[in-house]
């Protein structure tokens, strides 16, 4: 409940900032470094810009980027897990293989990397770098809960039966893992926004034009002794994203396994 909670109030951001912001979010204006006021809910920046306006677009940004990445993930991902459980031959050894070398690199290097064969930095190369680090635990985790299910008497009777690889995968398997892909999904998410922070503070990611979190992380570091509330904002609200999403990741694993339902009893 904690973690919905949390992940409620960064989805409320980013849904509000689709139809109000107090400020134009990059208006510049000459009342710089501002305290929180009645006008300025959250205060002004070094560049006289609103801060609430900033944290509410900053909201759509992260959710942005994490939905597409971690889509990217999950349908990269879980099927090459069913595929590896299903072929235990040379196939599913190269897949995973594979995906230990993609696990080798992580999102800020495969940012820097996209980055560098695109010219500069962009909301599309985090997204897809980010997505590309994510799908080898999609795989991972989709494939040890396939091999779970593929032991399972049902599907030895479904073979049985003449049902082929695919019509397993897609009838009993796939169906059987949900579970595992939602966990998986919701903690990926958290990493996502992370990641995508990391990415704007280092000027990889999204364009300076939009406002992240990130982004304002790094504009704030001039003014980090003076006016510490300036990266205090966008920290605050970078963990409650993380941290909503992990704890609502433990709670759907808690919720949808049955062998921890049966520890709590």
């Amino acid at each position: 409940m904690v973690g919905c909670a949390m992940v409620g109030v960064v989805v409320l951001l980013a849904l509000l900032s689709a139809f109000w912001t107090p400020w134009p979010p990059t208006q510049v204006s000459t009342l710089r470094l501002a305290a929180p006021s009645a006008d300025h809910w959250m205060g002004t920046d070094g560049f006289g810009q609103d801060i609430f306006s900033r944290i509410l677009i900053g909201a759509r940004s992260c959710l942005l980027v994490g939905v597409v990445a971690v889509g990217i993930g999950a349908l990269i991902g879980v099927p090459l897990g069913i595929i590896a459980a299903i072929n235990r031959d040379l196939l599913g050894r190269v897949i995973m293989r594979a995906t230990d070398i993609v696990y080798a690199f992580p999102a800020l290097l495969l940012a820097i990397i996209l980055a560098a064969a695109r010219g500069s930095g962009s909301t599309l190369t985090a997204m897809v770098a980010i997505g590309i680090a994510s799908i080898p635990a999609f795989a991972r985790n989709s494939r040890g809960a396939a091999l779970q299910v593929l032991s399972q008497d049902f599907i030895l009777a479904a073979r049985g039966a003449g049902i082929r690889r695919r019509g397993i995968a897609m009838r009993h398997v796939l169906p059987n893992i949900t579970p595992v892909i939602l966990v998986q999904g919701s903690v990926s998410f958290g990493l996502a926004i992370l990641a995508e922070a990391s990415l704007s503070y280092l000027g990889l990611g999204t364009p300076p034009t939009t406002p992240t979190w990130g982004r304002m992380i790094f504009e704030a570091q001039p003014y980090l002794y003076s006016d510490p509330i300036l990266a205090f904002w966008p920290g605050l609200f970078i963990a409650i994203a993380v941290l909503g999403f992990n704890l609502l990741g433990d709670g759907l694993r808690e919720l949808l396994d049955p062998t921890l339902r049966e520890a709590d009893r």
